[in-house]
């Protein structure tokens, strides 16, 4: 649920100029997610989002600099800092973090373009990523485990 939650919250603001967490939590609401202002805050925190000047002059929440550049570089440095191992069976890749950092793990893998993924699943050191075959499967297990080795 936070995943999607996060995915929805970074979709909201790349989309609409959001400027407080109330207007965050509105469109959160608005599109099912049933929350507090408290967990918006949260999540601002989790995301490290900031407040920059939109072109009309008003400030609004951004990820700061939004290149896919950044976003890989960003994902790239998250996973080998913070993964300790990748397996994979069947269509399934199970992904182990440091405690607590799957979720962040799995909120930066979701902002990529993986084309082999249905799916992912977070808990707190755990990552499940269902892939759409046995060989995606296996193919990303050997891409994930060298970024682990050259990160």
């Amino acid at each position: 649920m936070k995943t999607r939650r996060h995915a929805k919250i970074l979709e909201i603001i790349k989309e609409m100029d959001v400027d407080t967490q109330e207007e965050l939590l509105k469109y959160l609401r608005d599109a099912g997610f049933d929350i507090t202002q408290a967990t918006v805050s949260r999540d601002i925190k989790e995301l490290r989002l900031v407040k920059t000047l939109s072109r009309s002059g008003k400030y609004r929440y951004s990820t700061g600099n939004e290149s896919v550049g950044d976003i890989s570089s960003k994902f790239y440095t998250l996973f080998a800092d913070s993964v300790n191992s990748v397996e994979s069976a069947q269509n399934m890749v199970v992904i182990k973090t440091l405690t607590g950092m799957a979720q962040a793990v799995c909120a930066a893998m979701d902002s990529m373009p993986w084309q082999n993924f249905i799916g992912t699943l977070a808990g707190d050191d755990t990552i499940f990523v269902v892939c759409r075959n046995e060989s995606a499967a296996l193919e990303t297990q050997e891409e994930f485990r060298k970024l682990i080795i050259n990160g």
